[in-house]
């Protein structure tokens, strides 16, 4: 019983390090997966753009097809 005595004051000041660990780890995750979808989606609009702009790309009006 006194071992435990000992050990809860030290998981007591443990305790919020490591949840600010925790959420510092999921901030910078979180940041840095939504850095890699924007610069996906912005990777494909700039791609549909040049695609655009091409004469008889997909989107031009004399494309065939239409």
């Amino acid at each position: 019983m006194a071992v435990w005595e000992n050990v809860w004051p030290v998981i007591a000041a443990l305790l919020p390090s490591a949840g600010l660990l925790f959420l510092c780890y999921g901030l910078t995750k979180h940041s840095l997966e939504g850095d890699r979808r924007e610069r996906s989606a912005q990777r494909a609009w700039e791609e549909e753009r040049r695609g655009a702009e091409k004469p008889g790309g997909p989107h031009s009006p004399n494309s065939p097809g239409e």
